[in-house]
């Protein structure tokens, strides 16, 4: 598509009425939706931020996932799924504290899967293994760093959907009405994107803004500095 007339096209469609499912069907496009909403909440009544473990395991989740919330109380974990609901979200959980927390949330729609950071991982299993969403009991953050990266690859996979539209011109408007809105603004994105302005301005706002989404995030922040000191317009991939 190109231009303009994917624009008009577009826009049609998402107003108009749902079309024949008899359309021709002979090119493929990848349609994915942006999910970069994750959040990680850890829940130990032992937190303490000033300590240095502490940051150190905060850290090797941020590069995870970027959102981790820090909670002391079952109360506090369940108050923050509930205001953050429009998330996929993970819990890690000491296990003195899981035993009362995981009744309570195992049901949430959004709540993928629980850890269990602990001491005593025989302890633990024991009751542990009642639960589904409990998807792992480990006595160290890397593994659960692991299994965390894994999980957050399979939501991303599992929300890749795939739309099939006929390449033909005829057919091209009628295909748009079966498309789900998500490919749809995505293609409008992908246009306004290419007709934006790329000045020094747009470069400076971007790395405020990114500066100001990963602010507790080393590794990201990182990159950022990496990105502001190198860019190159004319070295930039399209």
């Amino acid at each position: 598509m190109g231009g303009k007339n994917s624009k008009e096209m577009i826009s049609k469609s998402t107003t108009g009425a749902t079309g024949s499912t008899g359309a021709s069907s002979t090119a493929m496009l990848p349609s994915k939706r942006i999910t970069g909403n994750y959040l990680v909440i850890w829940a130990d009544g032992n937190i303490n931020l000033a300590n240095e473990d502490c940051q150190h395991t905060l850290t090797q989740l941020r590069d995870v996932v970027n959102q981790v919330n820090t909670c002391t109380t079952a109360e506090e974990c369940i108050q923050s799924l509930q205001e953050n609901s429009e998330e996929i979200s993970f819990v890690i959980s000491s296990g003195a504290l899981g035993q009362h927390l995981v009744p309570d949330i195992h049901g949430m729609p959004k709540l993928d899967a629980i850890y269990i950071f602990c001491g005593n991982k025989q302890r633990q299993e024991a009751w542990a293994r009642n639960w589904t969403k409990i998807k792992g009991v480990h006595t160290s953050i890397k593994p659960i760093c692991t299994a965390l990266q894994m999980a957050v690859k399979q939501c991303n996979q599992d929300q890749t959907t795939v739309s099939i539209i006929s390449t033909s011109e005829s057919g091209s408007s009628k295909d748009l009405n079966q498309l789900e809105p998500s490919f749809m603004y995505t293609q409008i994105f992908k246009e306004i994107l290419l007709d934006m302005k790329h000045d020094h301005k747009a470069v400076k706002d971007l790395v405020a803004f990114c500066q100001e989404q990963y602010h507790d995030n080393k590794k990201e922040l990182k990159l950022i500095q990496e990105f502001q000191r190198t860019y190159n317009p004319t070295a930039a991939l399209w």
